[in-house]
């Protein structure tokens, strides 16, 4: 087994007596600790018309933050793909891309990021049903590798400008069916444990993309794991500062489910459904505790999974100490590991 790469997921919360812009810049601060401490990527999170979250725009923050890192990779967790042209999205990702070669990721999801009402308003105008999301992110990742398309007239359209690296591409879910999905198409996948923390979710997922991916391609995709880590000097402490240890989720009389932040924002989502609606809580699992503690964790779960990367979100409302867990974090894996993890 190789050695474990550390990456950071930030949403970019507005924690309480904060403003956006301060929450913005401890994003900022976060990225450049990651940068310094040799984290492989840093990525941000698209949410809209929620007032607890600052990052309603991934493309923009990544742009600022490779210009305020040196060597990390930078990227999205992800664009919410369903609210946008694929062929826009290459655009912006070539331009990111052709300003940072070789530094820049593009995860894409499935989720809305927000409440029916924003992503009506993202989506308005644009009719889905002849769409399907599965089509969609092919057609992203031809524009991404400078494949040439062709319109009704015969003409050729490319996502210029073409850079010399393109922008990595991942597909994030929670489920075995999107695991499978990004096995056929030749992509990465991050499950994201911090959303849907059912163990045999987990496996089934990791199972569908070992059985669907090609072993014949050039650049094997790897699956990814997501959670959420709080690392601090004693175990008290670590747990003091979970700051929310539950998943809610809203069931739709339709068959969808969506995760939200907090309970208000699921009974809202219900709400402007326009649908019949069932709210269920899940104990969220944070890995948590000293140094010792969260390296052995992380190593059985390597072991147990087979995963060699995870992605860190870090549950802790106070700035300082957010980054206080990530330095701890990547401390205990110092030693050992820091010739590969730079």
């Amino acid at each position: 087994m190789s050695s474990i790469k550390l990456s950071v997921l930030d949403q970019s919360a507005v924690h309480q007596n904060e403003t956006a812009q301060e929450a913005l810049q401890h994003t900022v601060e976060l990225a450049k600790i990651a940068d310094e401490k040799g984290f492989h990527r840093f990525w941000v999170a698209e949410h809209h018309n929620m007032k607890e979250r600052a990052g309603s725009s991934p493309e923009v923050l990544i742009s600022y933050l490779l210009a305020q890192t040196n060597q990390i990779k930078i990227g999205s967790g992800g664009v919410m793909l369903q609210h946008y042209s694929p062929y826009k999205v290459a655009e912006n990702f070539n331009v990111l891309a052709s300003l940072a070669p070789g530094r820049v990721d593009l995860g894409v999801g499935k989720s809305p990021g927000g409440l029916p009402v924003s992503t009506a308003t993202l989506q308005k105008g644009v009719s889905q049903d002849d769409y399907p999301f599965t089509e969609k992110i092919k057609e992203l990742a031809l524009w991404l590798h400078n494949q040439k398309h062709t319109d009704e007239k015969g003409d050729e359209i490319r996502a210029y400008p073409l850079p010399p690296v393109p922008a990595d591409l991942f597909l994030l879910g929670t489920s075995k069916g999107s695991a499978e999905l990004a096995a056929k198409l030749g992509v990465s996948f991050v499950f994201a444990r911090f959303i849907n923390s059912d163990e045999r979710a987990l496996e089934e997922a990791i199972k569908a993309f070992q059985q669907n991916v090609d072993p014949h391609v050039h650049k094997k995709p790897s699956f990814i794991l997501a959670l959420s880590v709080i690392t601090a000097e004693t175990n008290e402490e670590a747990k003091s500062l979970i700051s929310n240890d539950e998943i809610v989720k809203v069931y739709l009389k339709s068959g969808k489910t969506f995760t939200l932040a907090s309970e208000e924002n699921a009974r809202e989502f219900g709400n402007q459904s326009g649908e019949p609606y069932e709210i269920k809580k899940q104990e969220r699992k944070v890995i948590f505790g000293t140094q010792e503690i969260v390296r052995e964790e992380l190593l059985a779960l390597q072991k147990k999974l087979g995963i060699d990367e995870f992605i860190i979100l870090t549950p802790i409302d106070d700035a300082e100490k957010r980054k206080r867990s990530l330095v701890l974090l990547k401390d205990a894996f110092h030693h050992d590991h820091a010739e590969t993890l730079a």
